[in-house]
């Protein structure tokens, strides 16, 4: 046999390995993504329900449940609370706030960093569930602020009723600022502090050196990071759920809760699935943007 031959062989019986190996994770990733996601898109364009006549006859009502969304004044409701709930808490709290408190451990010393770092880490590692619970204690009427508000001898404030989107803005805000805290510490560690001295030799002040040097030097992970919370925070459920219920009214409600109230709570499980599935291609125009913000 020739060395051209044996050559083919081994490349097949290498190709084949490689098969054999990505098997298992190929087998995983049909049965627990791409399976389920066929059939969000199948059940989305039927009538299926949890009870009633339609939990017994499945049957295929095409593009009804789409239109019926697009005409619902509270989807569109629920799409902007969304949209403020994402930027107020994500976008903006989130980093900002996890970025501040990197600068500030920046260069410290290290019982200073690990002090800061396990407080602002105590919510991000606190249960969703436990973290709605504290936030709700400490925004209730006869809660922990109104308790302070009062003892300045300033009026009782219901919090959860005048001002709901804000209270659940900084309770997502207090549980995740620790993820963007860490990955900014990374990026700004990584910083090269020769580039920084070099800008303050020339005349930069700390500022001029913070924005033409510091945030363009780690504008990668700043993107990355921004991409990441805002797809955490866009399927966030548990905690506005349990500090609010989507109320009062539909002032709290975004399109997790709304989801879960017609498929769950009303049992219309096709109209669900058609939310689920809005609620997905947000985060996919979400995410493209992001990916081309990266490699502009």
């Amino acid at each position: 046999m020739s060395s051209i031959a044996l050559n083919g062989v081994a490349k097949r019986k290498r190709t084949w390995t490689w098969l054999y190996f990505l098997l298992p994770s190929v087998a995983i990733m049909l049965v627990f993504f791409i399976y389920p996601i066929l059939l969000t898109v199948f059940y989305s364009f039927t009538n299926l329900a949890l009870t009633g006549e339609a939990a017994k006859n499945l049957n295929f009502v095409g593009l009804d449940n789409y239109s019926r969304m697009f005409e619902d004044p509270t989807v569109r409701t629920s799409i902007w609370n969304t949209l403020v709930f994402l930027i107020g808490s994500a976008v903006i709290g989130q980093q900002v706030l996890g970025f501040l408190i990197a600068l500030l451990m920046k260069n410290k010393n290290k019982w200073f960093r690990r002090i800061i770092g396990t407080i602002v880490l105590a919510g991000w590692v606190t249960p969703e569930i436990v973290c709605a619970l504290c936030l709700y204690s400490f925004f209730a009427d006869e809660g922990t602020l109104n308790a302070i508000i009062t003892s300045f001898g300033f009026t009782e404030v219901t919090w959860l009723y005048t001002v709901p989107m804000i209270t659940i803005i900084l309770a997502n805000i207090w549980h995740g600022t620790a993820f963007s805290m860490l990955v900014f510490q990374a990026a700004l560690d990584d910083v090269p502090s020769e580039i920084e001295e070099a800008a303050i030799v020339d005349g930069a002040s700390k500022w001029q050196v913070l924005t033409r040097v510091t945030i363009p030097y780690i504008k990668d992970s700043i993107t990355t990071n921004a991409m990441l919370v805002t797809l955490q925070t866009l399927g966030v459920f548990g905690l506005i759920y349990a500090m609010t219920g989507g109320g009062p009214g539909t002032s709290t409600t975004t399109l997790p809760i709304f989801m879960y109230n017609q498929a769950f709570v009303n049992y219309q499980l096709g109209y669900g699935t058609a939310i689920s599935l809005l609620l997905l291609f947000i985060g996919i125009i979400l995410s493209l943007f992001y990916i081309r913000s990266m490699k502009e």
